[in-house]
């Protein structure tokens, strides 16, 4: 029996008779159905059961509880019912998944069964999500943390993937699934959100509008736009009058001196972005589909989601620390074409994208600079900041071919090419500290102390494939290959601008740098990916699998000057070594590490699954155990000449454990879900001169070792999450909805090596809940998130060993990134059709 004939005679067995309706749209409410299959009529038994979700994450229309991987989906109803913004609202949904929320100014860092060896927080450069994970926008790769606004569904696919997309998956895939425009009907929605802060004045509003209008039997368009205006509620009480003037370190306990050095700033963490997509699409024929989507989103945002309160100076647990305002804008956009044509013995795909993302801002780099001791710390006025600026451009395009026929035999084969260029300029002022220094500065600068250019450029091509065989009805087997290469460019620029002369130097705008800077090549690697897959389904439709995958992430250059061969005591340098070069004045100080640029990085990825129906169609309950040997892993540390964060390959590294979830619909009017899942993972060979510590007084730093054991950072070893939704009918065909959810997750490290460079972040439990009143054609639900109220810190930027005080100055580098205190609203909704 084919897959395609045992899937339907799975769906005889669940769905063996007729309902209502209203039945209908009472389970769509409960469940994470796809909005699609809510509004196509589609048969349902009299009682209430578990609608199949259907998906297409390995290329063909299939339901989850089908397919023989590790996959979980999200549909559109349920996004829109429970309220999610964004990904990491929803990433409690999933088990195994962990994103780091740090807030709309620092972004997301997506962790997925413990695939993680770098600190999480994420610095300003380019943004990727932590690199592990591969997030596609439809069809093409594209690492944008997507407001969830008129969307299908989402799917997280976990464990390498790379036999079946073209873009590197290492870790896994997260498809944001658009909904296409419709031919049946002309359908208008309006949606509104209003929410206020517990620690916030303000109150924040989210409205958004989509439409769908077909314009023929063979033409439509669809399009959406949102605007989000969230008030903040993050303060900023230290913030310089004047920079370089002003005192950044005063007598705390006295209102007047605060008072003539700061100008506090209050609910500073602001966002406002505008996001929304056009979509066209054309059907000149039943076996041409084709789709033109363009999608935009951008963002201001006043700040970071930063906490002070265990620092140096007297901040609270949503105060910063920072001596000047943090902003910062993104704005990125995609413009897609997916033509899809049926050849009758497979369907051929074509994706093309050509997205962007540009981004500027400000942030405080004065702890940097007193820490390392250059003579900064002893300017009694001395602040700090930087202007940051980048642009990234990519391409990409990928081809497949799918199989179609009903045969015991079904293929892929793809072709994937895809360019990446990244430009950006860091340019770091320091008020009044050059005439602080003596004469001879250049004043025509404007206090820029520091000027750093870096362009990139990576270019990777793919070709990839699987082929499956029915051994019987129920026993099938999955070969998948991936031949890859790839060729990664780089070019940088450092410069100390204080005391050199026009001819030397002259800043340059973020337009010009490609006439600045030549690329050169720093890495090309090539090389290949298995995978094996074996299911087994049983008379009672449940199917039990063994996956062995692998997965890869390209490798580049830190940037940065390499060191001279000579050392020169006490230079300031922000230069790189490499293996074996000496940075000291003893024989002894060599680098055992290549601080210049890492390489590649391989998972091996062994798991065993199931995926299980029970209670007439009631209940599913999946669930998978894995083990992913992590060769040559790539671990953030810092570098021994200014303590500049890097990256380096350590040795090797491994993660295992296993993950449950369960949907279960106990009545026709209540539903129950949850996952559990638990994650150990941790160095397995020793890495040299990996950790850097401090040893108060001072900021001297001293290398050691990372050691077999160490546990990796970014992720919790054990969390769950429970949801329940009551639904009850009402006279008049309308009905209430009444949802409650609970997460909690363990401590979290927050960066390798579990020693003085490291910190523990505590768990925490967040909980929300909903009541919703819907009709046929509007829908207002009053809502509260984090319903208790918790403190919870999501992230860490270095350690307590920073509360220094250096000639007089206090070091405020470790901060903790804190989620949102509590918030509540009202959101509506209204569509006519």
């Amino acid at each position: 029996m084919s897959k395609k004939r045992r899937r339907n005679a799975r769906k005889k067995h669940r769905h063996h008779s007729k309902k209502s309706a209203k039945s209908f749209n009472r389970s769509a409410k409960l469940l994470a159905i796809p909005a699609g299959l809510a509004t196509a009529g589609i048969s349902m038994p009299v009682h209430a059961q578990i609608e199949e979700i259907v998906v297409t994450a390995t290329r063909r229309a299939e339901s989850v509880q089908d397919i023989a991987v590790n996959i979980s989906a999200v549909g559109g109803s349920q996004i829109e019912q429970q309220g999610f913004d964004d990904l990491s609202e929803m990433s409690s949904y999933v088990p195994g998944l962990n994103v780091v929320d740090q807030g709309g100014r620092d972004g997301n860092r997506i962790v997925v069964r413990g695939l993680n060896a770098e600190p999480i927080v994420n610095s300003f450069g380019q943004e990727n999500g932590g690199g592990t994970v591969a997030t596609y926008i439809g069809e093409i790769p594209l690492y944008v943390d997507l407001r969830l606004n008129d969307l299908e569904r989402v799917e997280v696919l976990l464990g390498p993937q790379g036999t079946l997309y073209g873009a590197g998956t290492m870790g896994g895939a997260i498809r944001y699934i658009p909904k296409k425009p419709g031919f049946d009907n002309t359908t208008f929605e309006v949606r509104a959100d209003a929410y206020s802060y517990s620690e916030g004045d303000g109150v924040s509003s989210d409205i958004g509008f989509t439409f769908n209008v077909p314009l023929s039997e063979q033409f439509a368009i669809r399009g959406s736009i949102d605007n989000t205006d969230d008030q903040g509620f993050i303060d900023y009480p230290f913030v310089v009058q004047t920079p370089g003037v002003s005192e950044p370190d005063p007598n705390f306990a006295d209102a007047a001196e605060r008072a003539g050095n700061f100008n506090p700033a209050e609910d500073v963490n602001t966002e406002e972005a505008l996001s929304g997509r056009l979509a066209l699409r054309w059907v000149p024929t039943d076996a041409i589909d084709t789709t033109l989507t363009y999608y935009f989103q951008q963002t201001e945002h006043g700040g970071r989601n930063v906490s002070g309160r265990r620092g140096t100076v007297p901040a609270g647990k949503y105060e910063s620390p920072y001596r000047v305002l943090e902003p910062n804008d993104r704005d990125s956009d995609l413009l897609a074409l997916e033509v899809i044509a049926d050849l009758g013995f497979a369907e051929l795909t074509s994706a093309t994208g050509i997205g962007g993302v540009e981004e500027s801002g400000q942030r405080d780099q004065t702890d940097l600079l007193i820490t390392l001791e250059y003579s900064y710390e002893v300017f009694p006025t001395f602040t700090a900041f930087t202007f940051e600026d980048e642009e990234t451009e990519t391409f990409n395009q990928e081809i497949r071919l799918v199989s179609t026929s009903d045969g015991p035999l079904n293929w892929i084969v793809g072709g994937f090419y895809n360019t990446n260029e990244y430009d950006a300029l860091s340019s770091e002022f320091t008020p009044g500290y050059g005439a602080f220094v003596g004469p001879g500065f250049r004043q025509d600068l404007n206090d820029l102390e520091y000027f750093e250019a870096d362009r990139t450029k990576l270019t990777e091509t793919a070709y990839f494939g699987e082929i499956g065989y029915d051994i019987s009805e129920q026993w099938s087997v999955t070969f998948g290959v991936r031949l890859y290469d790839y060729e990664f460019d780089e070019a940088n620029q450092t410069e100390f601008p204080y005391f050199t002369t026009p001819a030397d130097f002259n800043p340059y705008p973020l337009s010009d740098i490609g006439n600045q800077l030549q690329l050169t090549r720093n890495q090309a690697f090539d090389g290949d990916l298995f995978k094996f897959n074996t299911s087994y389904t049983f008379e009672n439709g449940n199917l039990f699998y063994f996956t062995f995958s692998q997965g890869y992430r390209v490798g580049a250059s830190n940037g940065g000057d390499p060191c001279p061969d000579i050392f020169v005591p006490g230079s300031q340098s922000l230069c790189l070594l490499a293996p074996g070069q000496q940075f000291g004045p003893n024989p002894g100080d060599i680098a055992e590490i290549n601080e210049r640029e890492f390489f590649p990085d391989t998972v091996d990825n062994f798991e065993i699954g199931a995926k299980t129906t029970w209670l007439d169609g009631n209940l599913t309950v999946n669930g998978s155990v894995f083990f992913i040997d992590w060769e040559d892993p790539q671990v953030a540390t810092a570098s021994v000449n200014a303590g500049t964060a890097i990256t380096v390959n350590a040795g090797a590294a491994e993660t295992k454990g296993f993950d449950v979830a369960f949907n279960w619909l106990m009545s026709d009017e209540f539903a129950l879900r949850g996952n559990f899942s638990f994650t150990d993972a941790e160095l397995t060979q020793a890495v040299p001169s990996l950790v850097r510590t401090i040893a108060p007084p001072g900021f001297g730093t001293a290398f050691e070792d990372g050691v077999a054991g160490d546990r990796l950072p970014g992720s919790p070893e054990t969390q769950f999450s429970l949801f329940g939704s009551y639904s009850h009918d009402l006279s008049g065909g309308n009905s209430i909805v009444v949802d409650g959810g609970y997460s909690w997750q363990d401590d979290v490290l927050s960066v390798t090596g579990a020693r003085g460079n490291s910190l523990t972040l505590d768990s925490y439990g967040r909980a929300s809940m909903n009541v919703s009143y819907l009709t046929e054609s509007w829908s207002v639900t009053g809502y509260v998130d984090n319903l208790f109220d918790e403190y919870s810190e999501s992230s860490v930027f270095n350690t307590p060993l920073f509360n220094q005080t250096v000639s007089g100055a206090n070091v405020r580098y470790y901060r903790t990134n804190v989620l949102a205190p509590r918030s509540i609203g009202v959101r509506f909704k209204y569509t006519y059709e």
